[in-house]
């Protein structure tokens, strides 16, 4: 049975290499490209992927946002989160808003095509570079800054950086401007950070934004 796919990735050239790569697998078939969340949300309600790999710092509605929404609306949709790095809070949120899979970008072929066989199973998939740092983080103690954010201040935080107006950011969330205001407020009471510059080295140091 083919295996319908899409790929969410603000990059071209990435998104080409994926597509690429999945091509080349029999019983897999790309149906869709992305380079943003609202992008992706169209793209999987006109396709009907039965998987999506879904960059974390894709840009827009940013990739955690997006995962939790399609989770909502598309429960049976098999979603693989992917990113530059493995450590940080990101992969877990990503898990927790609904993703069953997580991969670093430098990931083999092998592990990407693993992934999708497994999540199309209904089994979840990381792969041992994100597993690791999984096991880390939740065993040896130490945790960043970032662990300490919410859900939604991680979303803030990455659409802050991002360079989202405050309207913006409250139209996507569908919250008022003074919420989202409160929640950068506490973003940076919580990362010991005075500016919108410091909020995007912060998001880049944890590798929750490509530059």
């Amino acid at each position: 049975m083919m295996t319908k796919i899409a790929i969410a990735d603000a990059h071209t050239v990435v998104r080409a290499g994926l597509r690429r790569l999945l091509d080349e697998v029999a019983d897999f078939a790309v149906v869709a490209e992305a380079a943003s969340g609202e992008d992706t949300l169209r793209a999987v309600r006109d396709k009907t992927p039965d998987c999506l790999l879904m960059d974390a710092a894709v840009p827009g509605l940013g990739g955690l946002e997006t995962t939790r929404r399609l989770h909502r609306r598309h429960p049976d949709l098999k979603i693989v989160g992917m990113s530059a790095r493995s450590e940080g809070p990101l992969p877990m949120q990503m898990m927790e808003a609904g993703a069953c899979g997580y991969l670093s970008k430098s990931c083999t072929p092998a592990e990407l095509v693993n992934a999708v066989h497994s999540v199309t199973h209904g089994q979840r998939f990381v792969n041992a570079e994100v597993a690791s740092s999984l096991v880390a983080s939740g065993m040896d103690g130490r945790r960043s800054p970032i662990n300490d954010l919410s859900s939604r201040e991680l979303q803030v935080l990455l659409m802050v950086s991002q360079a989202h107006s405050q309207s913006q950011i409250a139209n996507q969330l569908c919250i008022s401007p003074k919420t989202v205001s409160t929640y950068r407020t506490r973003v940076c009471r919580k990362l010991e950070v005075n500016s919108d510059v410091e909020l995007v080295h912060m998001a880049v140091r944890y590798g929750l934004l490509e530059l």
